[in-house]
C-alpha cells in the first residue's frame, strides 16, 4: 500500500515493471488491485510499467463520502499520472472508461493513448435504475442476502457462456457472496455519478489515438452503448470480445490483453 496526497486527497497507488507508463482505471464499487488478477502481469510482460490505484470512494483511497464528480476523477488520474512522470497510455473500465474519456478531453497532454472498455456516453435506464435501487439500499440501512446479491450480480456481470460450467459458475458465485451487498459511503458516492448529461458530442473533440472495447453480452453497459462512444470518437478503434459480460477483462483475459497490448505497441 502507498498512499499519495494527490489533488486534495490521498489516493493509493501502486506500480510494477519498467518501461513506458500504463495506467489503470477501474470502474464502481471495485479496487484498483482487480486489475491485478490479469492485466497487470500481461502488460508488466510486455515491458510496460503499470499503475493502479483506487479511486477515490475506495478506501483505502479518500472515501470522499459527501459527494464528487466525475471531473474530480479524472483529475485525479492527471495527478497520478504526473506525480508518475507521464504522460501515460491510460486504460479504464466502466466507470473508469468514462474517467478515461474525459481526462482525453481535458488534459491530452498526459494521455499517450486511451483505452475505454464496457463504457457509454449516455446513461442507460436499465443500469441507472440499478444504481438507484443500491443507493437505496444504502440510504436505508438494507442488507441483501448475500446468496440473493451473489446469483443476481453474476447474472448481471457474467456471460451465459462463462455460466454454463456449474463448477465455473459456482466459483464465481463464492466469489461474489464474499462481497457485501451494502454499499459503503465511498461506493455510494460513485453509484450517484450514474445519473449524467449525455456526452457524445463533447468527445467529438477528443484527439487522443483510442480504442474502445465492448463485451458482446455485456447487461449493464450492452456494447452498443460502446460502439457509440468509438463512433464519437475521431479516428477511435472499436472491438468487441465474444462470450464474456460486463467484467470480460476477467471472463475473457487472454483475448482482451491480446487486443490491449497489441494497440499499446502501435502507439
Amino acid at each position: 500500500m502507498a498512499l499519495v496526497p494527490l489533488n486534495g486527497i490521498e489516493l493509493n497507488v501502486l506500480t510494477e515493471g519498467s518501461g513506458d507508463l500504463v495506467v489503470l482505471v477501474m470502474g464502481t464499487g471495485s479496487p484498483g488491485r482487480v486489475w491485478r488478477t490479469y492485466q497487470v502481469p500481461a502488460l508488466v510482460k510486455a515491458g510496460y510499467r503499470v499503475a493502479y490505484f483506487d479511486n477515490r470512494g475506495i478506501k483505502p483511497s479518500s472515501e470522499c463520502a459527501d459527494g464528487f464528480t466525475i471531473d474530480d476523477m479524472a483529475a485525479d488520474t492527471a495527478a497520478v499520472i504526473t506525480h508518475l512522470g507521464g504522460p501515460a497510455h491510460v486504460v479504464g473500465t466502466s466507470l473508469g472508461a468514462r474517467v478515461v474519456q474525459e481526462l482525453a478531453l481535458a488534459r491530452p497532454d498526459l494521455v499517450r493513448s486511451a483505452v475505454m472498455m464496457a463504457t457509454c456516453a449516455r446513461p442507460d435506464p436499465v443500469q441507472q435504475m440499478w444504481s438507484r435501487g443500491m443507493l437505496e439500499l444504502h440510504d436505508k440501512g438494507i442488507e441483501l442476502p448475500a446468496s440473493f446479491f451473489a446469483a443476481a450480480s453474476l447474472t448481471r456481470n457474467v456471460a451465459a457462456a462463462t455460466l454454463a460450467d456449474p463448477v465455473v459458475a459456482q466459483d464465481w458465485l463464492q466469489m461474489y457472496e464474499f462481497a457485501n451487498s451494502m454499499p459503503s459511503a465511498g461506493e455510494r458516492a460513485q453509484l450517484a455519478l450514474g445519473a449524467f448529461e449525455p456526452r457524445a458530442a463533447a468527445y467529438r473533440a477528443i484527439t487522443v489515438r483510442s480504442l474502445v472495447m465492448g463485451f458482446a453480452e455485456d447487461r449493464v453497459l450492452p456494447p452498443r452503448l460502446s460502439r457509440e462512444v468509438a463512433d464519437a470518437i475521431p479516428g477511435a478503434r472499436y472491438v468487441e470480445v465474444a462470450d464474456c459480460g460486463h467484467i470480460g477483462y476477467l471472463e475473457r483475459p487472454d483475448e482482451v490483453n491480446r487486443l490491449l497490448v497489441e494497440f499499446l505497441r502501435g502507439a
